[in-house]
């Protein structure tokens, strides 16, 4: 028994069929989506939490930020490093704030941080001296 053929079909020229990947149709990242992206750059979350929360692969992530020919960006390592420093910048405006706003423990650590401060620590014998240190020597006998 001969199996049915079926009759071809034409199929569309690459440039006109939507890709499609593992979760459906691919779609270009939202300017929303691009925002979160960097505001998770900002507070230095990874490319795999980024693209968790996106619901995207690392691999697509990469894509779609390519997509958005950024000058001087091609790939999320360059992103990262266009705007880790904002976060960091925010990060030491709310340390300063602290530390203004009388936080004893943000002025130490600033304090240790930026004006080379430390801790001291000193130890004294009596009165401030020396410590008086005593060696003994002490001989025991194997056989008692």
């Amino acid at each position: 028994m001969m199996a049915a053929r079926k009759a071809p079909t034409t199929r569309k020229p690459a440039a006109e069929r939507k890709k499609t990947g593992p979760k459906g149709p691919m779609k270009p990242m939202t300017d929303k989506e691009f925002e979160q992206l960097v505001n998770m750059i900002r507070i230095q979350c990874t490319a795999e939490e980024i693209s968790d929360v996106l619901g995207m692969s690392e691999d697509t992530l990469g894509r779609r930020i390519a997509e958005r020919n950024i000058e001087g960006v091609s790939n999320f390592a360059d992103l990262y490093k266009k705007h880790q420093g904002e976060g960091k910048a925010s990060l030491r405006r709310a340390q300063w704030k602290a530390a203004q706003d009388g936080n004893p423990t943000m002025l130490v650590w600033l304090g240790k941080q930026m004006l080379g401060q430390k801790d001291k620590q000193e130890l004294s014998g009596p009165d401030g001296g020396a410590i008086p240190v005593e060696i003994k020597r002490t001989i025991v006998d194997p056989k008692a």
